[in-house]
């Protein structure tokens, strides 16, 4: 699941049309591809500039960073996502075959991937309860997401929360003409004004990040080249990145699916589900979506015990 090996397609593009804003949009369907969940997969805590449209979950509209300078903007509609079919906005056929089948992770087989979790656990209730996490996570997909743009998003994370993430996202993307803050633009706002836009104690590690990867320190390309290990150390010689940050810009930057971030939700989901303990290199590649589903669950709890 990891790296760059090429994917058989499970994911195909049924009809081409124009929205009626004119915007250009694909109907996709993903029946070969299983469960895709909008509303799960852009609400883990894995991507932050995207937002439901009309207060509907299962239809976000958002943008990425696709290279230097540059973004793409896309609305994600999963309303006939039961039906096995999404529809993309904002994307034409052949920007789905170049750019966007691969972002959705829409060719990589998850049932596969849940039946390797669950059959490196013992029969017990630890596996019964991973089962009921799996069940309760199905339809997130762990998005391709740009490193750079993940490093910063990794950073703010730190004792912060899904929406103040969004807002401080916004408006770095503000001060960066509209588009995602490339690293001479975080340097060029400097800490102190990283600080005004909400980025608190974050601001010094961004900086940090920021030179680090324009001098060729933290090069993304260079990281990318190196095993997994290797490139933690890396990162984690940035300021203010530690494991979790480091295991966050692996798994959701670089498509490195071993790593397994740890946070508070995922100490108490990996305390209910494995009082005595768990090894996640276990689940091999698959520890990252195994990681994900847990913290989906946990989350889900709280809500419900808000309610």
């Amino acid at each position: 699941m990891s790296g760059g090996e090429k994917k058989t397609p499970r994911a195909a593009v049924v009809r081409e049309f124009e929205t009626p804003a004119g915007l250009p949009a694909v109907l996709v369907d993903c029946r070969d591809s299983g469960v895709f969940s909008v509303e799960k997969t852009f609400d883990c805590g894995q991507a932050f500039r995207f937002s439901p449209v009309g207060g509907d979950p299962r239809v976000v509209c958002g943008s990425v960073r696709i290279g230097e300078g540059e973004d793409a903007r896309i609305t994600v509609d999963g309303t006939r996502e039961e039906e096995g079919f999404l529809t993309l906005a904002g994307c034409t056929a052949e920007e789905f075959g170049s750019r966007w089948r691969t972002y959705l992770d829409l060719d990589e087989d998850y049932g596969a991937g849940e039946k390797r979790i669950l059959d490196a656990l013992p029969e017990g209730a630890s596996r019964d309860a991973m089962a009921d996490a799996l069940r309760a996570g199905r339809g997130i997909r762990l998005l391709r997401q740009d490193p750079w743009e993940m490093l910063v998003t990794s950073i703010l994370t730190q004792n912060n929360n899904i929406p103040r993430i969004r807002g401080i996202a916004a408006r770095l993307c503000a001060a960066s003409g509209g588009r995602f803050p490339d690293p001479a633009d975080i340097l060029r706002i400097g800490t102190e004004g990283l600080y005004a836009l909400g980025c608190g104690f974050r601001a010094k590690y961004l900086t940090d990040a920021a030179e680090r990867t324009a001098d060729g320190r933290a090069d993304p390309r260079k990281i990318e080249a190196m095993g997994t290990e290797e490139a933690r150390a890396v990162l984690e010689q940035i300021r203010g990145v530690g494991p979790k940050v480091a295991s966050c810009a692996l798994l959701f930057g670089y498509h490195r699916t071993e790593a397994f971030p740890v946070d508070v939700w995922m100490k108490r989901a990996l305390a209910e589900i494995f009082p005595d303990g768990v090894d996640p290199t276990l689940f091999g590649e698959w520890a990252g979506y195994a990681q994900q589903c847990m913290f989906w669950a946990e989350r889900e709890k709280g809500r419900r015990s808000w309610q």
